[in-house]
C-alpha cells in the first residue's frame, strides 16, 4: 500500500498505530482519527527545527509499540477504543510555504469528508490556517469554532514579508470565513506581543483572548467554562490547536519562540483532555515542538501526552455517548468506571 511515511527521520507510525494513505480513503475506512505530519518550518520567525517535531511527538515515548494505553485517569484505553491511524507526512516544503500549505489543507480536508477526526502533528503554527481550513471546507464555513492554546496571538498580516508564516494564521482563518472571529477563544496568551493595531484588528473581529493574568486571577477552569460556552454557539464543533509554548519554558523549553510565565504541563493536559470530552472535537493540531532546542526530550513527551489526552477525552465522550452516563473530567473516577 502506498503511503507518504515520515518526511524526516525513521518512518514510524504514532506510538504503533496501523499506517494508510490520506489519498486512498478506503486503507481508513473505519477510522475515528488519522494522524497526519506536517513537518513545515518555513514560517518560523526565530528558532527553527519544527520540522523535526512530527518525528518525535511520534517516537517519545517509553512504553513497548503493543497499541495500549490505558488512561488511569479516565479509564479508557483511546488506541484501542478508538480506530487511530496514522497517514505520515504531508510532502512539505520550508521553501515553497503557499504550496505546503494547500497540500496540506487537501491532505486534512480529504480525511475530514471522510467522518474520520484529522489529528496534525506540527510543524510550525503556519499550519494552523490550513488544518482548520480543510476542516470548515467540509462541515462549513464558519461552522466550525477555535480554541487555540497559545502563547501568542498568532494574528498578524505582513511578518517579515509574507501573508503566511506562523504569526499569522489565525488572521488567514478568520480572513478568509472559514472561522469567525467571534469564535475564537485563545488560551495563555502573555508576554509583549502583538502591537496596539493588532490588538485593535482582534477587538473588531471579538475575538476571545484570555491572557494570563485573567486566568491566574479567576482559575483555568472557570476561563474555560466560558470559551466552550462560546464555542459552541451556532458552530457545530471545535477545532483544537495547542502551541506547546502555551506553557512555560521549564515544562516545554523546545520551542522556537519561548515565553515566561504559561501554564504548567499538569494543566495544559487537564485541559486538552477535558476539551475533548466536554465538546464534539472535529479537528485537533499540536505545534512548535523544536526537538533541536529541547533538553532530555522534555516538550517532545509533553506534545506525544498532549496528543493521547485529546484522544482519551474523545474515545471517554464517545463510551459514555454509547452507555448514557456523563462525567466531570475535573474529578477523579472512585468507583472504577
Amino acid at each position: 500500500m502506498a503511503r507518504y511515511g515520515a518526511q524526516f527521520g525513521p518512518d514510524i507510525t504514532f506510538m504503533g498505530v496501523d499506517a494508510c494513505d490520506w489519498a486512498d480513503a478506503g486503507s481508513y475506512s473505519d477510522a475515528d482519527v488519522v494522524i497526519l505530519g506536517a513537518p513545515f518550518d518555513g514560517g518560523t520567525s526565530h528558532r527553527p527545527g519544527t520540522r523535526f517535531g512530527p518525528q518525535y511527538i511520534r517516537q517519545t515515548d517509553y512504553n513497548p509499540p503493543d497499541g495500549s494505553r490505558p488512561s488511569l485517569a479516565m479509564r479508557v484505553d483511546a488506541l484501542r477504543d478508538l480506530r487511530v491511524y496514522d497517514a505520515g507526512d504531508v510532502e512539505m516544503f520550508s521553501g515553497d510555504a503557499e504550496r505546503s500549505v494547500r497540500d496540506l489543507q487537501t491532505a486534512v480536508h480529504a480525511v475530514a469528508s471522510t467522518g474520520a477526526i484529522p489529528l496534525i502533528l506540527g510543524g510550525d503554527h503556519t499550519v494552523a490556517w490550513p488544518d482548520a481550513a480543510g476542516v470548515a471546507q467540509h462541515v462549513g464555513a464558519g461552522r466550525v469554532s477555535m480554541i487555540h492554546f497559545d502563547a501568542h496571538a498568532d494574528t498578524g498580516d505582513v511578518e517579515h514579508g509574507s501573508l503566511v508564516g506562523h504569526g499569522q494564521p489565525m488572521r488567514r482563518l478568520i480572513e478568509s470565513g472559514a472561522v469567525r472571529g467571534d469564535r475564537f477563544l485563545q488560551i495563555g496568551l502573555r508576554g509583549y506581543w502583538p502591537p496596539p493595531e493588532i490588538l485593535s484588528w482582534m477587538a473588531r473581529q471579538r475575538m476571545r483572548s484570555y491572557e494570563m493574568t485573567e486566568i491566574g486571577a479567576r482559575g483555568l477552569d472557570e476561563c474555560l467554562t466560558e470559551a466552550s460556552g462560546i464555542a459552541m454557539d451556532e458552530c457545530d464543533g471545535v477545532f483544537l490547536s495547542v502551541d506547546i509554548d502555551v506553557c512555560d519554558p521549564g515544562h516545554a523549553p523546545g520551542t522556537g519562540t519561548p515565553e515566561p510565565g504559561g501554564l504548567t504541563a499538569r494543566q495544559l493536559l487537564d485541559s486538552v483532555r477535558r476539551i475533548a470530552y466536554e465538546l464534539p472535537v472535529l479537528g485537533v493540531d499540536v505545534v512548535e515542538v523544536s526537538p533541536p532546542y529541547d533538553h532530555a526530550e522534555i516538550t517532545s513527551y509533553l506534545a506525544n501526552r498532549v496528543v493521547l489526552e485529546a484522544l482519551t477525552g474523545i474515545a471517554r465522550r464517545r463510551k459514555d455517548a454509547r452507555d448514557g452516563t456523563t462525567w466531570d473530567p475535573r474529578q477523579p473516577l472512585l468507583d472504577g468506571r
